[in-house]
């Protein structure tokens, strides 16, 4: 599958960065420390949202501020210990893209988000964050804000995600979806099109946009049938 866009916008937790057994390890430790169970953490469907809605909902409003900077320092303090890597592909493809043709659109705060996108080598000189909106995914305000700092309409970005509140984000802007099936099933993952990873994505650049290729591989059910679907604004 070929098409092209004027901007591509990438998720960071695994979609551009492998995170989630330092994910476990935090908020595991994090739960302990609190008092609380991973089921309780699980029951409040923490995956693409805000660290700070999640532990909203799990304590009292009083300890939410100290609790979020520990689980803050223990996110950065693992990224820089190794305990994250690079998506299968992804550094690849973001050295195929000019500076200002991507952006980084991630639910986590700066600080976890700067020290994980580090750890794993990908240098993204557009970062979006919780930090710089006020409304956040499934919301669209994340996505458009990055669409706005590069100066593309949203219509012309296609955005990566491996997350249902990412890819609703994505598609309320606007936008083509690309899912990752890194955290949840393909059928869980409402997007134009479904890789396993960033390997079976590959771009080049010319004067009239970017020109992205997806690999269907023989017996890749999910890329195939969403191509048939295929039904974006963008140039085919």
């Amino acid at each position: 599958m070929r098409f092209s866009a004027n901007a591509l916008l990438f998720d960071s937790d695994e979609t551009l960065v492998s995170s989630m057994k330092s994910v476990f390890r935090c908020w595991a430790q994090w739960a302990d420390t609190h008092g609380i169970t991973v089921e309780e953490i699980i029951a409040v469907e923490p995956h693409g949202r805000p660290a700070a809605a999640i532990v909203a909902d799990l304590l009292p409003a009083d300890q939410v501020a100290r609790a979020l900077a520990l689980l803050e320092q223990a996110e950065v303090d693992d990224a820089a210990a190794g305990g994250v890597a690079p998506i299968p592909g992804a550094k690849e493809l973001l050295a195929s893209l000019p500076a200002d043709r991507w952006a980084v659109v991630t639910s986590g705060t700066r600080r976890v988000a700067e020290a994980r996108l580090a750890a794993a080598g990908v240098h993204a000189a557009h970062v979006i964050t919780v930090d710089d909106v006020t409304r956040h995914k499934p919301d669209p305000e994340p996505f458009l804000t990055a669409a706005r700092r590069l100066g593309v309409a949203p219509a012309e970005c296609v955005a990566f995600e491996d997350s249902p509140a990412g890819l609703a984000a994505a598609r309320a802007a606007g936008m083509t979806t690309v899912a990752l099936t890194t955290t949840h099933k393909a059928a869980d993952l409402d997007a134009d099109v479904v890789v396993p990873d960033l390997a079976a994505v590959s771009a080049r650049t010319s004067d009239t946009g970017v020109h992205v290729t997806i690999t269907v591989c023989e017996g890749n059910a999910e890329a195939q049938n969403t191509d048939e679907r295929n039904g974006t604004g963008l140039r085919q």
